[in-house]
Order: C-alpha cells, then structure tokens, then sequence
C-alpha cells in the first residue's frame, strides 16, 4: 500500500527498485532511523511479492507496541494513510494526545570532528551497510556515499535526517552525482525554497536540460548573465538565460 509518505528511499521502495537483501533488512524493521520511514516501509512491503519479505514485514508490524504506536499515530507528520492502515488492520486508532519526539534516531555525532574516511574503504563496504552509513553517519561519509554508483545508497542519503540543506546545496553543484539524485533533490518542495539550490541545480552541466531550464526563471541578474556565458551547460539553457535576462529577472 501508499504509506503516504514520500522521500528519495521510500520513493524506490514503492517503486519495487529495492534489492532483496535491503528489503528483507526493512521488513525486519532494522533499515530506517526514524520511526515513521520505518513504519512506511512495513507498510510497503507487507504486501511484497516475496513471501518471506511479506511475511517478515507483517511480523514486525504485529510486534509493535500498542500504546507508543497509537501516541505515534497522533502526531501531525503521520499522514491519513498510514493511520487508515492501523486502524483498518488491527483497530488501532491514534491517542487522544500525541507522543513528543518518539524518533529513535542515531545518537548524536560531532561531524566536524569526523575523519576523512577513504573512499576506497567505504566502496568495499555491502550495500546494506552503505546505506546505514549513509542514513546514520557523518558528514563525511554522506559527502562521500551521494555519489555511490547504486541509487540506493544514494537516495538513502538524501533520506538521513541528519542531512543539512548546506549539504544539498553542495550536492545540487555536483556535477559527478546522478541524474536520479539532481532530480530527486529538484522535486523536494522545502529544499527547492533555497535559492543557493536552485542556482546550484541550474548551473550542474548534470542536471536534466528539462529541470535547468524551468529554473533559469527564478535566477537572479548577476546568475543569469553568468549562465549566459556557461559553456558546461546546454545551449538551450543559456538560450534561456538570455531570455529571461532581456525580459528582467526577479529581485532575489
């Protein structure tokens, strides 16, 4: 079923992308940090193809506690539809009051602190442990892991709730992350609200020319007269450019 939620991850999920392994790992409810991405992808995969899958992720559903879950299901961010499942289901309805912060999230790292780690080192890691890194890990290893070569791990990344809008704002720049990665950062409503974001995604020479071109409105002068001149990116986003720079560009 629709869990309602949406993110990069969940995203592939729903969309039967997942390989095996990473989906038996979620159905056994040891994937996602947070407790609602958890839930959403129980709801996804209890009703998986695979037997075992279906089977794991419906036993993980049915040893959640009762009183936390419906105190859970009480709060504003969980969607209609992951409350109609519970309810639906088993007849769990949500709490008449709802739980605090009830995540439980990775602990709490220094970042800044954290040593480069070798890329060669994180590439020989399996993908399921990649992707735990790269939801729980540092800055480093999610600066890293954005460009893994599986989509997963990627889009696992852009899924940590530890990851900042400064950091996207160095990925949307990155011109050696995936199409799939520009375009899942270019539909995210809040990350899309930071110009830097969108200047970023407009001048990657990676970004799908159908997405640059439908930012080049929202660039300021000075960008706009820089993208004019931009030979990393399509001649049909210059072109534009130019447009827009004749027309007068919005104050930013």
């Amino acid at each position: 079923m629709d869990p309602g939620i949406r993110s990069p991850l969940i995203d592939l999920f729903r969309r039967g992308e997942a390989a095996r392994d990473v989906r038996l790992l979620a159905a056994r409810g040891a994937l996602a940090p947070r407790e609602i991405d958890q839930l959403a992808l129980l709801l996804i995969l209890c009703d998986d193809s695979d037997p075992e899958i279906a089977g794991a992720a419906n036993a993980t559903l049915d040893t959640l506690p009762i009183e936390p879950l419906r105190a859970f299901l009480a709060r504003a961010e969980v969607p209609r539809e992951m409350r109609d499942f519970f309810v639906t289901r088993v007849g769990i309805r949500p709490a008449a009051t709802a739980s605090g912060n009830g995540d439980h999230a990775a602990p709490a790292e220094d970042d800044e602190e954290d040593a480069e780690e070798d890329p060669k080192v994180l590439a020989s890691l399996p993908i399921v442990e990649r992707m735990k890194l790269a939801m729980k890990g540092t800055r480093s290893q999610r600066a890293q892991l954005i460009r893994d070569s599986n989509k997963l791990v990627a889009a696992a990344v852009l899924s940590s709730p530890k990851l900042t809008e400064t950091e996207v704002e160095a990925f949307a720049k990155m011109a050696n992350v995936s199409e799939e990665v520009l375009r899942a950062i270019s539909i995210n409503r809040t990350w899309m609200k930071n110009y830097g974001v969108v200047a970023g995604l407009t001048r990657n020479p990676k970004t799908p020319p159908g997405i640059s071109m439908h930012l080049v409105q929202r660039l300021n002068e000075k960008d706009l007269k820089m993208l004019t001149t931009d030979r990393n990116v399509p001649e049909a986003v210059r072109l534009a450019a130019r447009k827009f720079l004749r027309k007068g560009p919005k104050e930013v």
